[in-house]
């Protein structure tokens, strides 16, 4: 069986990361997203509150699963049998990062690869720090995130509506 690892932070999930999900998802038998649980960073929603809303968004996608998690990806990796790292590239200046990330894994753990996916056109702008910006001033995120998880993105902040004013 192919197990494949999605790790990150997804504070919160955008449609940038669902794209890449259903891309990955179609490379390996099980897809499991790992929710990183940094304490170093400053998140807005908890890796439960975060492993749950990703559930929900996912939950049509039988070959995907959700777990947070806390240490190094690569032995993260290792603890679930998987072969494969998947990491999302918006931009030139994503690659430069990710690349020596995969490199350092791959000295690491060489029996483990890292697979990269450009994001689709539509979403190479996107990012969850975007996301957060807008809906802390109470902007449209609509168009940004799956519909399922929308509302309770405003709702992490005070007055917050689903059309985006305060």
């Amino acid at each position: 069986m192919r197990i494949a690892i999605y790790p990150g932070s997804f504070d919160p999930i955008t449609l940038g990361h669902l794209d890449v999900i259903k891309r990955s998802a179609k490379i390996a038998d099980l897809l499991i997203i790992g929710v990183l649980n940094n304490n170093a960073k400053r998140a807005l929603f908890t890796a439960d509150e975060r492993v749950e809303l990703i559930q929900r968004v996912i939950r049509d996608i039988p070959n995907v699963q959700v777990e947070a998690f806390a240490g190094l990806t690569i032995d993260y990796a290792r603890e679930r049998g998987a072969s494969l790292l998947v990491r999302g590239l918006r931009a030139v200046t994503d690659f430069e990062y990710e690349l020596q990330i995969a490199q350092t894994n791959h000295k690491l753990a060489p029996e483990i690869d890292t697979v990269f996916f450009t994001t689709s056109v539509q979403y190479s702008y996107l990012s969850s720090s975007i996301v957060k910006e807008i809906a802390s001033f109470g902007g449209d995120i609509r168009q940004l995130l799956p519909e399922c998880i929308v509302q309770t993105v405003y709702d992490k902040y005070i007055g917050g509506s689903m059309d985006g004013s305060k």
